[in-house]
């Protein structure tokens, strides 16, 4: 099998106006401590140029008003609008909003798709999307929030736990078991439930990343919605979660590309300028075997994450899901190791609050949980690569070397009898 992930050539200048304009506009507003109304003032204008060049919400196709472009495209953009805070929303592609998009796109009704589609897809709400529970967060089978007919819609009773975005958003997409006698991938249902409506109860945030990725504690209690607010078929949720998580994934892992290249040019930059005990960093050889690793992890994760675009484009995020599950596991790792080695050669200054490298150490600790844990992922792997594996009957493997010189003897014997 051939893999092409080249582009266009008349795309690289679109790539290298990204690079500018995320590094000279939007890298800087990550110094600055702003309300949400602050960032919204300044930030709208910089939207406006986005959009002006066509790369406003590319993940999302022409009829929704991106531009089709694929998913090595996609890599490619990403991993420049991964190295800031604040670029993908700028790009109109920040999570969780954009899988919550292109599930409603490809789920909800003409009503649901005017309500909450478009004013999404033009930046003005936001989303979240509220599946995690307690009780049940890597195993979804264990979903115990439940939604109940009465009448012509729904009461919804439950508790869930890091929705991300939910103290913000302007609703979220529940998932809650409507059916409890059969197996839980036939029996859940989304919901698409404003924020506002009784019985929904933020109760905390309880963690964040740089301080403003809220992730939200809430518990539903009571909760009414129509019978429209029903998201795609009954008994449809596991399967409209694959339909999200699986290309969300890979979306991560290309941003968290753009993190590793800065974390790496915070490491580069160091190691060239620090001098200590009779030489400059790069000198000293533990400095070059950090910088010669995070070469190899950063082009490895690269490569694998192109190559899951690849096969996305190719076949389709579901025929994809082994190579998006190995460039989850394999980044996340990668991710955390580079910045780990930025911040070593920076001391003390690395670990303070006047570096970045502090608050992306925490975002790379929590990849292996976010998105499902690595450990589900390389169970995934692992059931893929032992697919046609047959076992080996005797006592000794099939490369046992007696059992193959015994054989090479038989079938070389009458060449081996002439010499």
């Amino acid at each position: 099998m051939s893999f092409d992930f080249s582009t266009d050539p008349d795309f690289e200048p679109q790539l290298q106006w990204m690079r500018d304009f995320v590094r000279d506009e939007i890298e800087l507003l990550e110094t600055l401590d702003l309300t949400d109304e602050q960032l919204r003032a300044i930030t709208s204008p910089l939207k406006q140029q986005v959009k002006e060049r066509g790369l406003w919400a590319c993940h999302l196709g022409p009829e929704l008003g991106g531009q089709g472009f694929g998913q090595v495209k996609l890599a490619l953009m990403n991993e420049i609008i991964g190295r800031a805070r604040y670029a993908p929303e700028v790009f109109g592609c920040q999570a969780p909003d954009t899988g919550n998009a292109e599930i409603i796109a490809m789920y909800g009704t003409p009503e649901q798709k005017q309500r909450y589609l478009q004013p999404l897809l033009d930046g003005e709400i936001r989303s979240a999307f509220s599946m995690t529970e307690p009780g049940a967060g890597s195993d979804p089978t264990l979903i115990t929030t439940r939604a109940e007919r009465d009448g012509d819609g729904w009461v919804i009773n439950g508790h869930k736990w890091f929705t991300s975005n939910a103290s913000i958003a302007e609703f979220l997409i529940v998932m809650a078991v409507t059916d409890p006698s059969v197996p839980a991938h036939r029996g859940s249902s989304m919901f698409l439930v404003p924020r506002d409506t009784p019985g929904v109860d933020i109760v905390r945030n309880v963690g964040a990343m740089f301080g403003r990725h809220l992730h939200a504690e809430i518990r539903y209690t009571d909760v009414r919605v129509t019978g429209d607010a029903l998201l795609g078929p009954e008994g449809e949720g596991f399967v409209i979660a694959q339909k999200r998580l699986g290309p969300g994934r890979l979306h991560h892992c290309m941003r968290y590309l753009g993190q590793m290249q800065r974390a790496f040019d915070m490491l580069r930059e160091r190691a060239v300028s620090r001098y200590a005990h009779g030489s400059l960093l790069a000198d000293k050889q533990t400095v070059q075997n950090y910088i010669a690793d995070s070469w190899i992890q950063i082009h490895a994760a690269r490569l694998l994450v192109l190559h899951a675009a690849w096969v996305t484009d190719q076949k389709g995020s579901s025929s994809a899901r082994t190579e998006i599950a190995a460039a989850k596991v394999f980044v996340s790792g990668a991710l955390h190791d580079v910045i780990d080695r930025a911040l070593q050669v920076h001391g003390a200054l690395g670990y303070s609050t006047d570096m970045p490298l502090e608050g992306m150490y925490r975002l790379a600790r929590a990849l292996p949980i976010m998105d499902g844990p690595d450990e589900v992922h390389r169970v995934t792997i692992a059931k893929q690569a032992l697919k046609g594996v047959e076992a080996h009957e005797g006592l000794w493997p099939s490369e046992h070397v007696p059992t193959r010189r015994e054989a090479a003897l038989k079938r070389f014997a009458a060449y081996l009898e002439n010499l």
